[in-house]
């Protein structure tokens, strides 16, 4: 046999390998995160409860949903154990300091001084209306009412059918 004919069915082989083995990595990592589950971590099942995790056994889990409500859920049913920060953020609406942990994306907030602020501020509060060219109707000497009919004498009117080239 040619060499040409053999390297479609090869590279299609080859495909193959690497998206199952991407998969069976994927499974391996959701199974580690699952056994690592303890008492008292936040997690969001498969169908988008959050829970805090009350006991966890061979292949169920004890979540605690709310104040005097258990649900045993099995294992696999977990699509993710949430940071306390994360879980305390969604479920209690408390918001981590992100101020001492974001970085600028440029070096302007690094160089900005109070001058820059003052005038930017200054700007936008300033109610002076800005000239863009427009012109009213009222203000070219007709009246609003009869700018429409005005226009629509000065151009031919023109049905579905007609056009202008020939």
């Amino acid at each position: 046999m040619n060499a040409y004919t053999l390297l479609p069915f090869i590279v299609l082989i080859a495909a193959m390998f690497l998206m199952t083995r991407s998969a069976k990595k994927k499974q391996q990592q959701a199974a580690q995160m699952r056994n690592e589950m303890q008492p008292g971590s936040g997690v969001r099942t498969i169908g988008g409860m959050y829970a805090t995790v009350k006991e966890v056994n061979e292949d169920t889990v004890l979540l605690d949903a709310g104040p005097g409500v258990d649900l045993l859920f099995a294992k696999n049913a977990i699509g993710a154990v949430l940071s306390d920060d994360e879980y305390n953020r969604i479920v209690h609406g408390i918001e981590h300091d992100l101020k001492s942990d974001v970085v600028p994306d440029d070096a302007s907030s690094l160089t900005e001084t109070d001058e820059t602020d003052g005038s930017a501020a200054a700007a936008a509060a300033s109610d002076d209306k800005i000239d863009l060219g427009k012109k009213d109707a009222a203000e070219d000497g007709t009246d609003a009412a009869e700018a429409p009919e005005a226009k629509a004498d000065d151009e031919p009117k023109k049905t579905d059918g007609d056009s202008d080239a020939k």
